[in-house]
């Protein structure tokens, strides 16, 4: 269902040319940022309903484009969901479980097609500023870097900025380590995201920008200048919070003004976005999700369920309000059907193209929005969304702790856990998921059930088994990666 229906303005023949998967030749090639927060919630913003938060810029952009009230991420925390956005594959898929600490095995494999590797190898200049949290050998040898999944230039940390968003030390330009910097991470990653568009790319290719803000994930650190419109809250670490929403949209802003001032505006495809819900946690409890159920690292709506706003001059509406199910892992297959190439065909993609919404079509699934998180902090750790309604299910496993990386535990339960517990809801309806309709809704139920079986097995079949922990080890100033031992014997 669409309000205020995203417009198909006259360029009748550009689509036909996307449709037949024909370059758009007779325009000219359109240019892609994509920009990523960290830890925003569904409720954090202005124009999805917070009235305490400033966020000026984004709220405008949202009134020059669509904003998407039912976007989500590709999963409940930070590593799958950039794997999921950058693939188009869902996350469990490529053996993205869990967020990635530094020196871990986990990582997105040089055999995946990342969406910069299809954009460069058609033409386009490339960057990635921000954090990247692709692999757990950041700027070491032995697994992809930046530039390894399509990046030209690559001015990137592995996860958090260190110590915190103030002064971070641990920024990489190019595989050279920039070493300490003064200001605030998102100012630093949009400084560096608007040096590259105004001297660092070749003018005379279009661009694909990939901008990762580290605010507001913790620890945060946020300019006083922001934390003061916040001085009529009596906690610190509100005003802070508050203050870092505020300090990220700002960077936001200048990041598009900058689109302005180089005349790039029209012919850019601008997509912003969140990796997951908000934290909440006991140092900062202040993170929104709105009328959504639970936080990050949930498989309930409040887990997965984010701002999402597309601006695209002549091909969206101002204002514009679209209720059809997306998600991240429809970038990839969106963003080649607008540059007119063909997506990965030797692999299941998870992802489809947004462009029917333009013409007030809805989305050509060929199967249903899927998330797998045997971490999750809900009791359910799966889930699949089929128009207005959701299926939840649970594991015949025991929960495990909230943590890091991969073990060896964890593989044998995803490898052998089987569903329970199913659940179904209507999100039109339930937005905020009380009431199991399952015994009501019994058709629906069994089929939406058959569905997910099948695509929790083919998943889990997919999926990598990765080599059992071991410490990397120093040979004179060569690091030795340890030989790849399968944790178990994957299933037949």
């Amino acid at each position: 269902m669409i309000r205020r229906i995203l417009t198909l303005l006259p360029a009748g023949a550009f689509f036909a040319g996307l449709a037949a998967g024909s370059p758009a030749a007779e325009t000219e090639p359109v240019n892609f940022l994509v920009v990523l927060a960290d830890d925003l919630g569904y409720g954090d913003l202005g124009c999805y309903g917070n009235t305490e938060v400033r966020t000026p810029h984004l709220d405008r952009f949202a009134a020059e484009g669509v904003r998407f009230t039912d976007y989500y991420a590709p999963a409940a925390n930070c590593s799958p969901s950039r794997a999921g956005l950058m693939t188009g594959r869902t996350p469990w898929r490529i053996g993205i479980h869990n967020w990635i600490p530094m020196l871990s095995p986990m990582h997105v494999r040089e055999s995946e097609i990342t969406v910069a590797t299809l954009l460069r190898n058609a033409g386009y200049a490339t960057c990635h500023t921000g954090k990247w949290h692709l692999n757990g050998a950041f700027n070491l040898p032995g697994q992809p870097q930046p530039s390894d999944h399509g990046f030209d230039h690559w001015f990137s940390i592995q996860n958090n900025a260190l110590p915190n968003h103030r002064n971070p030390w641990n920024f990489v330009r190019n595989g050279v380590p920039v070493g300490p910097l003064e200001g605030y991470s998102a100012d630093l990653v949009s400084a560096e995201a608007i040096e590259w568009l105004r001297h660092g790319r070749d003018p005379a290719k279009p661009f694909f920008q990939f901008v990762c803000f580290s605010e507001p994930h913790e620890p945060v650190a946020t300019d006083e200048r922001f934390t003061r419109q916040y001085a009529r809250f009596e906690d610190p670490s509100q005003r802070a919070l508050f203050g870092n929403i505020t300090q990220m949209d700002a960077a936001f802003g200048r990041l598009m003004a900058e689109l302005d001032s180089l005349g790039l505006r029209d012919n850019t495809l601008v997509f912003f976005t969140s990796d997951n819900g908000p934290a909440i946690t006991a140092k900062h409890p202040y993170g929104s999700t709105g009328p959504l159920r639970d936080k990050k690292g949930a498989v309930w709506e409040g887990g997965i369920r984010v701002p999402g706003i597309l601006r695209w001059p002549g091909h969206t509406e101002a204002g514009a309000e679209n209720t059809e199910p997306v998600c991240g892992v429809d970038v990839l297959p969106t963003l080649c059907a607008v540059a007119g190439i063909e997506p990965p065909k030797d692999r299941r993609l998870d992802g489809a193209s947004w462009l029917p919404l333009l013409s007030g079509k809805p989305i050509e699934r060929t199967t249903p929005l899927y998330w797998h998180f045997i971490r999750a902090k809900s009791d359910v750790k799966v889930a699949i969304r089929e128009g207005d309604w959701k299926l939840v299910a649970r594991i015949d496993q025991p929960d495990l702790k909230p943590a890091a990386d991969i073990t060896e535990e964890e593989i044998r339960i995803y490898q052998t856990a089987e569903l329970t517990g199913f659940e179904l809801f209507n999100l039109r309806d339930d937005i905020g998921e009380t009431k199991d309709l399952s015994r009501e809704e019994t058709a629906r139920y069994e089929g939406m059930k058959e569905a997910l079986l099948k695509k929790y097995h083919e998943v889990r079949e997919e999926s990598p088994v990765w080599p059992a922990w071991e410490w990397p080890r120093y040979e004179g100033h060569r690091i030795v990666w340890p030989e790849y031992k399968p944790l178990i014997k994957p299933p037949k």
